[in-house]
């Protein structure tokens, strides 16, 4: 039996999630297995997976749309070896990207989660380096060198003030991600909050330098369209206060400090002001700028 579950969520482009099969199909560790649950009604999907004829790979179609939360759920449900990815519809492995987890977890045994090195591509398979990635790698990443091991309250402190990770990218252990699960109610900061979950719980992250991912980054997507209308940091402030309170009660106080001030957060949402405002949206604008320009109980 394989170890590696690669699970993909699937809703969208076909062309991109074909891609992103690929890239599973194309990895120079065969130890895998790919479970694609497809959400959508895109003609011809099914046909395209019967045509593969690799055992490997399994397909299912739901018979309704669970939505972005729900299918992600379903794909952890899903999960039955020792080791998941939870792979983007429309981002890439580079072919080693298995082969390189697995040296980490041959020196880490037992580690809930690994993030490897990621690079950002645009809409067309580019590489590139916008704004938001600069900051997430420039202020708020720590700097590793080669390889390091994190958790506990620093790790989930540094998470709160900036989330740097690439969800898409980590390999989780999957009986550590199984028993939490997403929390519900949350679309955009599921990942987040599935991460601070897991540090609670007492597990922990070895994060790696080597590029092994290539993580895709739309102009307009599903976060950022959200995020022009407020909605994305409506659900965020929502969160920061409850995750607080809880890590208060659990003596990281730290951490609970950098939860209340999100630090990362309040600045995404001052960039997407004027975007904002110039598509007429005054309940987005408003929403905006409580987020952006909120004190915070303390500073972390």
């Amino acid at each position: 039996m394989p170890t590696f579950d690669i699970m993909l969520p699937y809703y969208g482009d076909v062309s991109l999630m074909q891609d992103a099969v690929r890239s599973v199909l194309a990895q120079t560790d065969p130890d895998w297995r790919l479970t694609v649950v497809d959400d959508g009604r895109e003609p011809g999907v099914p046909e395209w997976f019967a045509e593969l004829g690799d055992e490997r790979v399994r397909y299912q179609r739901n018979p309704e749309n669970l939505g972005i939360t729900r299918n992600f759920q379903k794909c952890v449900d899903l999960l039955e070896l020792e080791r998941a990815v939870i792979l983007g519809c429309d981002d890439l492995l580079h072919p080693h990207y298995l082969a390189t987890v697995r040296a980490i977890l041959e020196e880490y045994p037992g580690i809930g989660m690994v993030q490897p090195g990621v690079e950002v591509i645009d809409g067309t398979g580019a590489v590139v380096e916008g704004l938001v990635d600069k900051v997430k790698r420039r202020l708020y990443a720590p700097a590793v060198e080669n390889r390091a091991r994190m958790g506990g309250e620093e790790l989930a402190a540094s998470l709160l003030r900036g989330n740097w990770l690439y969800f898409p990218s980590i390999c989780w252990r999957s009986d550590a991600v199984k028993p939490v699960n997403f929390r519900d109610g949350l679309s955009v900061i599921q990942d987040l909050a599935l991460v601070i979950d897991l540090l609670q719980r007492g597990e922990e992250m070895v994060v790696d330098t080597e590029v092994v991912f290539q993580y895709r980054r739309h102009a307009i997507s599903e976060s950022s369209v959200q995020a022009f209308s407020g909605t994305r940091f409506t659900e965020a402030e929502r969160y920061f206060r409850e995750v607080a309170d809880r890590l208060d009660a659990q003596g990281w106080t730290k951490a609970a400090r950098a939860a209340r001030f999100h630090s990362a957060s309040r600045l995404h949402a001052l960039t997407m002001l004027p975007g904002a405002v110039r598509r007429g949206g005054s309940s987005g604008v408003r929403t905006l700028a409580s987020h952006a320009f909120s004190s915070g109980s303390s500073t972390s």
